[in-house]
């Protein structure tokens, strides 16, 4: 219960742009894109019925907000600019992805996913329909309703200069074009020089992905995270042994409280970004050094109630 002369918490209602506006976006207008569209022997109708659902799925959530409370709407792009409160709690409408993208910039407030549309998105961050938005809200609040909180860790890489990427699925270090990385790896009480296609620091959320993927093209045996725990997994991709360096340190968990560092060797071509969004990385240049650990603080995801065994 909240204490005479304290504001109730705001509510951000977290989006991205839906299919149709993606497309108006690259194409200049809506005839223009159904043209590149049929070229390719794909309707329009498909993309409008996307947005159909994405939209009474956003405007089924607003409408079930409480009317007196703050509220603010923000789009992916423009979370980098928004300030968050410590008190809001925030609602992801969309894909799963959404989740990831806004958790980076959260430090504890709940954030609740919402799934619009069953029939194109999974649903593993996403997990409530747009009808119980407000029910969730409650939970998030008093913790009273057939709902759970998940905490779940994010990785958090830092430069030498304080700088930092947060990460709920996985950090990638490495060259910015994808091609030969150098560097100098320090892991477990080891050292060792690498050349490779860089390295995936990846969470236990993150470890049904990118890294599942790195882990099967390489036939790694070797367990990796699940969702709840909050240890790391660090991968090389494609080490090349030579007379400099070596292949080795190639896999590794990161237990809480431990860390790796990196050492970049990359000249002016070396970055570090988080979940996939290379438009928002970070420069790793030669002689830059970056320590890759589990964040302190986890992400409160907000989903239904677990089911009893």
């Amino acid at each position: 219960m909240l204490k005479r002369g304290v504001s109730l918490p705001r509510l951000v209602v977290v989006t991205r742009a839906s299919p149709i506006a993606q497309l108006r976006a690259r194409h200049g207008t809506t005839s223009q894109a159904a043209f590149y569209l049929k070229s390719r022997k794909q309707k329009i109708d498909t993309f409008e019925e996307q947005t159909a659902r994405l939209e009474a799925g956003i405007q089924q959530v607003l409408q079930l907000l409480p009317t007196d409370r703050r509220r603010a709407r923000v789009d992916r792009d423009e979370l980098d600019r928004f300030l968050f409160e410590p008190e809001d709690i925030v609602f992801a409408v969309g894909q799963d992805g959404l989740v990831a993208n806004v958790a980076k910039y959260l430090s504890n407030q709940p954030i609740i996913g919402i799934n619009p549309d069953r029939a194109r998105y999974d649903g593993v961050l996403c997990r409530l329909p747009p009808d119980e938005a407000r029910g969730a809200m409650v939970f998030a609040e008093t913790g009273v309703g057939p709902y759970s909180e998940e905490r779940r860790t994010l990785a958090v890489a830092e430069r030498e200069d304080g700088q930092k990427q947060r990460a709920l699925n996985e950090v990638f270090i490495g060259h910015k074009s994808h091609q030969s990385a150098r560097y100098i790896l320090k892991a477990g009480g080891h050292i060792e020089r690498h050349s490779s296609s860089g390295i995936l620091v990846s969470t236990g959320t993150g470890a049904t992905g990118w890294a599942r993927s790195v882990a099967a093209q390489r036939g790694l045996v070797e367990k990796l995270p699940t969702a709840l725990e909050n240890r790391l997994v660090f991968l090389v991709r494609e080490p090349f042994p030579s007379v400099a360096t070596g292949t080795k340190i190639d896999f590794g968990l990161i237990e809480p409280g431990a860390s790796i560092e990196v050492i970049s060797e990359m000249g002016e071509d070396g970055v570090i970004f988080a979940d996939g969004i290379e438009s928002d990385r970070m420069e790793f240049t030669t002689g830059q050094r970056v320590i890759v650990r589990a964040d302190e603080t986890p992400v409160r995801l907000i989903g239904p109630a677990k089911r009893r065994r």
